[in-house]
């Protein structure tokens, strides 16, 4: 369990409280929140909710538990789901010279996107290495967003802009996205922003009005379960927005949640800086189909990318084990010699199978099809995963 700050802070205004902080103290995790460690327009709804764990993410708050990570799995599986998904911010980049810059730092060509549509797409450096893997946002012809994964872009772009010379301005607005997730969440979200909800199509967004505020509102979402994305732009209609779709989802079944382990496994979603990181390029990650090799573009990491194109030493890849692992370092090791490494991993309650993805030698993977972790044979696979059960 953790305390929040909240908790802690009413242990602290009252002196008889003393015996009640130690024990906090010696039983708890406490996540002290602080304007580092920011709190969103939501936090009081998450509260309320009964929030059981927090992440930190963007140097913000992101929920990740609420009854358990197998509750939240099968409702979210099953039902709707609310998430405060504010951490997930946006860099925000206008101006004349915004397209170009979009383009130098991600390998895949933008040329064609169409405004409000949303394109997954890694940044990487002048050496082929990820940044980060977020969802770039085309909102007008000089108008971007990239909506980004926990690492501080915003710096890195700011630099670039100006070693370029470029005509620019990057900030990260006041924006706090809040996803709606599950096989209901086209009902509760159009019960909301009304019927033109039902017409947008994947990876598209339209701005769609919320008590007098247009709000771009994107079929999008940290799951495979299907759902939708509403950039908030006003903080006082946080909590009415909140309020709004439990009012309206009560039949529904509709609960708070927060992106969770076992689907994102299942669904073979990448976590930046679980699963991959600036140590990786996009080949080494699967990523190989939103890279765009032979496209005429002015991009800082496709001359690397294209000089090491089929030469990565690692690859990202599924194990499936037939039973629950104790898994503890990771480390994989095949005749006293280092052939990779486990970065996540779950028990699937849904295929009674144990999932993790590894980064593994490719070498190892062209003479092989299992693996032993802790002495348990398992199978190697391509992500996502296909189970036959």
């Amino acid at each position: 369990m953790v305390l929040c700050t909240n908790q802690f802070d009413d242990l602290l205004a009252c002196p008889h409280n003393w015996q009640a902080l130690s024990e906090a103290v010696l039983n708890h995790k406490i996540l002290s929140i602080s304007r580092r460690t920011r709190s969103t327009p939501f936090s009081r709804r998450v509260e309320a909710a009964g929030v059981k764990a927090y992440t930190v993410y963007n140097h913000m708050l992101l929920p990740t538990v609420f009854d358990s990570i197998e509750a939240d799995y099968w409702h979210l599986c099953e039902q709707v789901q609310v998430w405060d998904v504010s951490c997930q911010r946006q860099v925000e980049i206008k101006g004349p010279d915004s397209t170009r810059l979009i383009q130098l730092v991600t390998p895949r060509d933008i040329s064609r996107t169409a405004i409000g549509q949303c394109l997954y797409a890694p940044l990487c450096d002048e050496k082929g290495d990820l940044i980060n893997d977020p969802v770039i946002i085309k909102l007008a012809d000089d108008h971007w967003w990239l909506s980004i994964a926990d690492s501080d872009v915003k710096l890195w772009v700011k630099g670039l802009a100006t070693g370029y010379g470029l005509e620019v301005e990057i900030t990260e607005p006041d924006i706090w996205p809040l996803a709606v997730q599950g096989p209901k969440a086209e009902e509760l979200v159009a019960r909301v922003f009304g019927d033109p909800v039902r017409n947008i199509r994947f990876f598209r967004s339209r701005m769609l009005e919320f008590r007098g505020t247009e709000m771009m509102v994107a079929r999008s979402g940290y799951s495979k379960q299907g759902g939708f994305e509403i950039y908030l732009n006003d903080a006082a209609l946080a909590e009415p927005l909140w309020d709004e779709l439990f009012r309206l989802g009560a039949d529904l079944n509709v609960r708070a949640g927060g992106p969770n382990l076992i689907e994102r496994i299942e669904s073979g979603l990448l976590s930046y800086g679980n699963d991959i990181t600036d140590a990786n390029n996009p080949f080494e990650c699967g990523l190989d189909a939103y890279i765009d090799l032979d496209a005429d573009i002015e991009s800082l990491s496709l001359p690397a990318l294209r000089a090491i194109a089929g030469k990565h030493q690692n690859l990202l890849v599924g194990l499936i084990f037939d039973q629950l692992m104790e898994i503890d370092s990771g480390d994989i090791e095949h005749d006293g010699h280092d052939v990779g490494s486990i970065s996540s991993h779950i028990w699937s309650p849904r295929h009674r199978k144990h999932l993790a993805f590894a980064m593994m030698k490719r070498d190892y993977l062209a003479a092989h099809t299992a693996v032993k972790v802790n002495e348990i044979q398992g199978t190697i696979c391509d992500l996502p995963f296909t189970i036959v059960t």
